[in-house]
């Protein structure tokens, strides 16, 4: 398939301007980093869910001081759901975009009451599409999730213990009617284009272009439980600017006094070089940064899609959580997702 003759597609957030045509070609341009080009996904046939449970703990996010537990439990509802266990009488946060509260900073879940929220969901709900993991269950003690030196790779770790057991149902695969994109700001878009007859496969090719050390970076790949394992070790990334404002005139400000941010769980990129060890490198160059955005951002937005898991191509460059998300909403007020013939 030769992306740039189906791009941009019906465009449906963001007007069309010479702009988006300029990203677009410097994104063709880009070399391709990395690829992991298996179609062998390892999901089953059948909606699956945890063979037992299990627990991680670590530093909250928000308040990384204190520790915090997510305990991942075989469920026999569809879907992925939150349960916060410090709250009384409050409902499971269903894991669907009808439960998105914000994207200003990082994904915000919340059903009902505006207490009942859950933060950062992103690097933890990426598992359900990167692995197959249809249902699902998490009992939390906060609306703050630990942040771990390893990202997500100790989660799918431990779910490779606890292994990914099908049900007697069968899943259902969705994808799009016709090729579609958001356009953002700075040049940044999402396409999305329909599965290929007969094919539940699921196709990214991904960039990210920043003005600090991570630059220019472009991976493409299956989606899939061996690739998703790859990625999920890739943590967040800040530049050096936000971590020494996080460090000390931000400790004055509520929003960002009591971040667990480390040199261990953060990646840092100053204008010329990494602060810190970057991971992930592939030929010379670390791609921390593109596995991050691609696994554990861009999958955790399409997880959102709660009528089945998603097939077909993404194409991203430059974009973020309020793209992402901006743009499954639209395929759902617009009625644009379809099932995939079984």
């Amino acid at each position: 398939m030769d992306a740039k003759y189906i791009f941009p597609g019906k465009i449906i957030l963001g007007q069309p301007q010479g702009e988006i045509k300029r990203s677009y070609d410097e994104y063709l341009d880009l070399p391709v980093d990395q690829e992991l080009l298996d179609e062998n996904d390892g999901f089953s046939a059948n909606q699956t869910t945890l063979g037992k449970e299990f627990s991680v703990t670590g530093s909250g996010t928000f308040l990384g001081k204190a520790q915090r537990t997510l305990t991942f439990m075989p469920c026999s509802e569809p879907g992925w759901w939150f349960d916060r266990t410090d709250l009384s009488n409050m409902m499971p946060i269903g894991v669907s975009v009808k439960s998105v509260w914000t994207t200003q900073r990082n994904i915000v879940l919340c059903t009902g009451s505006p207490h009942n929220y859950m933060r950062m969901v992103e690097h933890i709900i990426a598992l359900k599409l990167g692995l197959g993991l249809d249902n699902v269950m998490i009992k939390v003690d906060s609306g703050d999730p630990p942040l771990f030196d390893r990202s997500s790779l100790g989660m799918v770790e431990q779910v490779e213990q606890a292994g990914i057991v099908p049900t007697n149902k069968q899943a259902a695969y969705v994808t799009v009617k016709e090729p579609v994109t958001a356009i953002g700001p700075y040049g940044s878009f999402v396409t999305l284009i329909p599965a290929e007859k007969g094919s539940k496969s699921l196709f990214v090719d991904c960039a990210v272009n920043f003005k600090t050390a991570i630059g220019k970076q472009r991976i493409r790949f299956y989606n899939g439980q061996k690739s998703f394992k790859h990625g999920s070790f890739a943590r967040t990334n800040t530049s050096l600017w936000t971590m020494m404002y996080v460090k000390t005139i931000g400790r004055i400000f509520a929003d960002v006094r009591h971040l667990g941010y480390t040199m261990k769980n953060i990646l840092v990129a100053g204008p010329h070089h990494y602060i810190n060890k970057p991971g992930l490198v592939h030929n010379g160059k670390s791609l921390e940064a593109c596995w991050h955005r691609a696994t554990l951002d861009l999958l955790a937005a399409i997880a959102l899609i709660d009528t089945g898991r998603f097939c077909g191509t993404i194409l991203s460059y430059k974009a973020g959580h309020t793209l992402d998300v901006d743009l499954v909403r639209e395929l759902y007020k617009r009625d644009l997702l379809e099932q995939v013939e079984k």
